[in-house]
């Protein structure tokens, strides 16, 4: 069975379980959500109704239950020839026993209608018993540099939910793009959202695209986002950076800035990439306008966790700022990183008062971790083995491995070519807990996800074209007990996976092809940065 990810452990016996317009769903308490969905998605690919009750053609019938005993997500998917038994140990677990029941249907399952209504639905007699290595399955979407429309997201969390990831990191705040409705401070969309022209390509190209780009979702948006990811037992984590890449919240709101070393009212919603320095005034004024902004967010988004960002803050202006300096005497901190680890600690107590936790990128450990913070270890492994090591959870998400925009293959015709290549085949061997970790330390690696920035991805299929497949390998590092890397059956997860590209093509997924990019997926002439040779693994 060419199932992504990767069960426990599977039994086959022979035979075959036959859907029909008679197949009836039984639903048990909790499993109400996942009966749902498969009267709403899997129905109407497969032209069934799915009534209510036993019996039907031939007795056929899906049951569906939950049994805490199997613990958190676990699963186990039982086909016999009349039924079909999904059973969860809550209602997660049962969900992903109905992902799993769609990839051993026909690829057409993953369609929107029926191709034919003629066809006869089969599926293998067997046994599944399933569970994920980790709780953190995650994927961030950066719509900040280039706005992602409200259904695109939803589409992609369909297609994290056929891959069983459950947590979807928005990258909401940039230097490029605000996205968020504030309803206190209106002048983030009505300005922040938008900029004038964007760059096309990195530094070095030379093309712009003259049109205004830009876009936001209101907080009604937000909220469908969030009930749509849960329907599917995915958390949305939101992301307002702090206190770097920052340029749109100061030209909506100029006083953000460091106006007594920058004019910061001359300021514009940045339209090129990189490290920006035109970073937050370390104000009191600013951590209560932030305050008031994650007071409005943390009422959309229930997760436990929010990130606060907290990356690439260059310090320039703080050290030339006379009222940053005073700031720092105020406080009685040493200097620069730890005015930033102050600022950190102050949302990391904020957060902590209204029960959520703080997640940040490594650099929140300069100056000293705040207590309670967990970190996105994206510089390589060395932030997040530190932060283990002093009892913080960590997820993983080195760039060196799992950044997806960083080209695919060493050739001409990759579209804007950045950094190191990194193919399917190694993120399939990405093992995110270092063996540095003691077996105690290694506890505090509660998962890892892929992260995919937009600034060169200027459209969905851009955006496709950079994720998949390797989303689809990251998934099962994420939920299968695979060995050592080296130790990986490549070759059997390489055949799997041709069986998934039908899956992908049924779900209008334009994902780099193995044989390389398709012409139109082709960007001659626009110029990336790629390098040479693996990736520093640090």
């Amino acid at each position: 069975m060419d199932l992504i990810p990767q069960p426990r452990r599977t039994r086959t016996e022979g035979g075959t379980f036959e859907l029909g317009a008679g197949t009836r769903l039984e639903a048990g308490r909790g499993a109400e959500s996942t009966a749902r969905w498969l009267r709403g998605v899997l129905g109407p690919a497969a032209g069934l109704d799915f009534p209510a009750g036993a019996g039907g053609e031939r007795g056929s019938t899906v049951r569906l239950t939950v049994d805490p005993a199997l613990g958190r997500e676990a699963y186990r998917l039982t086909v016999g020839p009349d039924t079909v038994r999904l059973t969860g140990g809550d209602a997660a677990g049962v969900f992903w026993a109905a992902q799993t029941l769609r990839q051993l249907m026909d690829p057409a399952a993953f369609r929107r209608a029926p191709v034919r209504r003629d066809r006869t639905w089969t599926v293998p007699v067997c046994d599944i018993e399933d569970r994920p290595r980790f709780h953190w399955r995650g994927f961030m979407l950066d719509v900040a540099r280039h706005f992602m429309p409200k259904d695109g997201v939803l589409r992609h969390l369909d297609l994290m939910a056929a891959h069983k990831l459950n947590v979807l990191h928005l990258h909401l705040t940039d230097d490029q793009g605000w996205r968020p409705e504030i309803t206190r401070y209106p002048r983030l969309t009505e300005v922040g959202a938008w900029r004038h022209r964007t760059k096309v390509g990195l530094r070095e190209s030379p093309l712009w695209d003259e049109r205004p780009h830009g876009g936001y979702y209101t907080q009604d948006d937000l909220r469908e986002i969030v009930a749509y990811a849960a329907d599917r037992h995915i958390t949305v984590v939101p992301e307002i950076d702090i206190p770097g890449h920052s340029q749109a919240a100061i030209a909506a709101y100029p006083e953000l800035g460091n106006a007594d070393v920058v004019d910061t009212a001359a300021l514009p919603v940045l339209p090129h990439w990189g490290v920006n320095p035109n970073v937050l005034a370390p104000a009191e004024a600013t951590l209560r306008f932030y305050e008031n902004v994650l007071a409005e967010l943390l009422d959309i988004f229930p997760g436990t966790f929010f990130h606060i960002g907290g990356d690439e803050c260059p310090k320039e202006q703080w050290r030339a700022s006379p009222a940053a300096q005073a700031r720092i005497a105020e406080l009685g901190v040493a200097d620069e990183d730890a005015l930033q680890s102050a600022l950190i600690r102050h949302f990391d107590r904020w957060l902590a008062d209204r029960g959520r936790r703080l997640i940040g990128w490594d650099e929140i450990l300069e100056g000293g971790l705040a207590e309670g913070a967990a970190v996105s270890s994206w510089q390589g492994y060395a932030g997040g083995i530190a932060a283990a090591r002093a009892g913080h959870d960590v997820v993983m998400c080195p760039q060196g491995q799992v950044y997806l925009d960083w080209r695919q293959a060493d050739g001409p015709d990759e579209p804007v070519p950045i950094a190191h290549v990194r193919t399917l085949e190694d993120v399939y061997r990405f093992e995110p807990v270092p063996a540095e970790l003691t077996a105690a330390e290694a506890e505090h690696v509660i998962g890892t996800q892929a992260n995919v920035w937009t600034e060169v991805l200027d459209s969905p299929r851009a955006v496709d074209y950079a994720v998949y497949p390797r989303l689809a390998a990251l998934a099962e590092v994420a939920w299968s007990h695979l060995p050592a890397p080296a130790e990986r059956d490549w070759s059997g997860f390489e055949a799997r996976m041709r069986a998934h590209y039908a899956r992908l093509d049924a779900l209008g997924v334009e994902y780099r092809p193995p044989g390389g990019p398709l012409p139109w997926q082709r960007r001659p002439g626009v110029l990336g940065r790629p390098l040479d040779g693996p990736p520093p693994i640090v």
